[in-house]
């Protein structure tokens, strides 16, 4: 008999072959088999109705064609069977990418062409329309399937009606590429953010093990599942609670479900949080039931954001993350959202579990407590790199990190506070001014409900701060006033040279303040965007 130390080194993809999105999910739907997993509006699903419905898209899928290592896209608000579909991809080995629902047109036909996509599954009633344009538009798009009837394109529904269930049979390997995240390209073209089953997984198990979830968990999203809110339902999945979806967030339906369907988590942009708070109805709806309030994706106001603990109470986790290395590079938990130590509020947290994040210099000097620069980041959350944009991905990782392009300080307990995006820096009268500071000073003025700051050129400032404001109802703007406010508390390099009431500030497709959209109409002019 031969020892063991003479037996053949299995080949490592088969070694790590069931850390898959796919094999998650499967030990949901057996586990789980008779509780509630989605609701939508229209359909109410358990995990066992999840099961047979992803075994009737693979067979749909299949019968077109689509095969391992292919490519699949999905144009769709939030609704049950965008979960199917991407839950039936990542079982087939079919690489994901989703399309904002928000996006432009143009935005849509680069992602098609970019990621080199083979199928686009849409939802006819929303997007036809644009999914026939973009069908003309895609040379190598082959399949135009949507979710009911749709001239030109293939009906999903139908075809599953008729499917016999396919075995639920995990069909990709850890290292296969899962999905590619495109950026919110509010600086240029959008790129690429590679990410294989084995770092997806992992971010599964972290967000379930490390956030403060509720006991019985019955999430509640209204922001597009094509991004951050969608990376939320797997943590949700995993541990067998329900994912309640909206097709849109309007704050009167949005808290009518939570007083309807006892939600007990949810997750919001700051913008949807603001929303909320505003809202002359708030009070006639019971929310009591909320135990997690998830925010992200945007910096916060430290004052409204203690507004809301004191409306909603200490139900609130913030997490960091970006594109790169979604959701999980820092955390700030329930227990540190503090109203006697107001400056927590600012922070983003902590470095979740097995993330390595510093902060350097440009020279990859790591930095004292109280010292700005850019957040840097390694573990097993980081992308495999950029789409076709090798160079890009050199310079991303330069020096063995992720460059987050996001400046923060850490204070003398490591929590970490970011002042701004690099690229946002305002450089006026030689001060590095932060649009973010600036910000924070005016949303904390009794009359403001809303801030963007930019930088625009000016002879003698190089450039001038320039703020964007929107009002509480029926005040009159006072600018001296809001002037005066942020000298009291920044000084006077940080005061705006400029404040501009507006009705509403812009927003990018993920919710956050378009400064880029804000400063076209200063700097269309300029061969640089800077001065």
């Amino acid at each position: 008999m031969s020892s063991t130390t003479d037996a053949p080194t299995p080949p490592m993809a088969e070694v790590h072959r069931n850390a898959t999105i796919g094999s998650q999910l499967l030990t949901s739907c057996v586990r789980f088999a008779e509780q509630l997993a989605i609701a939508d509006g229209r359909v109410r699903w358990t995990y066992g109705d999840l099961a047979d419905q992803i075994a009737r898209m693979i067979s749909a899928l299949k019968a077109a064609g689509l095969k391992r290592g292919q490519s699949l896209c999905v144009l769709a608000g939030n609704r049950a069977e965008v979960l199917a579909a991407t839950s039936a991809a990542a079982l087939m080995g079919l690489r994901t990418t989703p399309l904002h629902p928000l996006a432009a047109e143009d935005e849509h036909a680069y992602v098609l062409k970019d990621a080199d996509i083979d199928a686009l599954v849409v939802d006819p009633e929303q997007f036809g329309d644009r999914a026939r344009r973009l069908k003309a538009r895609t040379l190598g798009l082959q399949h135009l399937m949507s979710l009911g009837p749709l001239e030109g394109a293939t009906d999903l529904l139908l075809e599953m009606a008729r499917a016999k269930p396919a075995p639920l049979i995990d069909e990709a390997h850890s290292n296969d590429l899962a999905a590619i995240g495109y950026t919110g390209g509010t600086t240029g073209r959008s790129k690429g953010a590679m990410f294989s089953h084995r770092m997806m997984t992992m971010s599964t198990l972290l967000m379930a093990a490390d956030w403060d979830w509720p006991q019985e968990i019955r999430l509640l999203a209204a922001s597009p599942i094509s991004h951050a809110a969608g990376m939320i339902t797997r943590p949700v999945i995993l541990r067998g609670g329900s994912v309640h979806l909206l097709s849109r967030f309007e704050p009167e339906r949005f808290m009518e479900c939570i007083q309807r369907d006892g939600i007990t988590c949810t997750f919001l942009v700051p913008t949807m949080l603001y929303a909320l708070l505003d809202h002359p109805a708030r009070d006639r709806f019971d929310l009591s039931s909320l135990e997690t309030i998830i925010y992200g994706a945007s910096p916060i106001s430290p004052d409204r954001l203690a507004q809301a603990i004191d409306v909603f109470g200490p139900v609130f986790m913030q997490l960091y993350g970006q594109t790169e290395a979604p959701n999980c590079i820092t955390a700030l938990r329930k227990v540190d959202h503090r109203l006697d130590k107001p400056h927590r509020l600012m922070s983003c947290g902590l470095p979740c579990p097995g993330m390595d994040v510093r902060i350097l210099d440009p020279d990859l000097n790591e930095l004292g407590p109280g010292e700005p620069g850019e957040i840097c980041v390694r573990g097993p959350l980081v992308m495999e790199g950029y789409w076709k944009q090798p160079e890009a991905t050199v310079e991303a990782f330069r020096g063995g990190w992720l460059h987050t392009g996001d400046v923060a300080v850490r204070d003398q307990d490591g929590y970490l506070t970011i002042i701004d995006r690099i690229k946002d820096m305002i450089i006026s009268g030689g001060f590095n001014i932060y649009p973010r500071e600036v910000e924070d000073a005016l949303m904390s003025h009794p009359d403001v409900t809303g801030a963007a700051v930019i930088g625009v050129p000016d002879p003698k400032w190089g450039e001038a701060t320039t703020a964007f404001v929107t009002l509480q109802p029926g005040v009159v703007a006072n600018v001296d006033a809001m002037m005066a406010h942020v000298r009291a508390l920044k000084g006077a390099p940080w005061t705006p040279k400029a404040i501009h009431i507006v009705d509403a500030i812009p927003l990018t497709a993920l919710g956050k303040p378009d400064r880029k959209a804000l400063r076209a109409r200063f700097w269309s002019a300029s061969e640089r965007q800077v001065s």
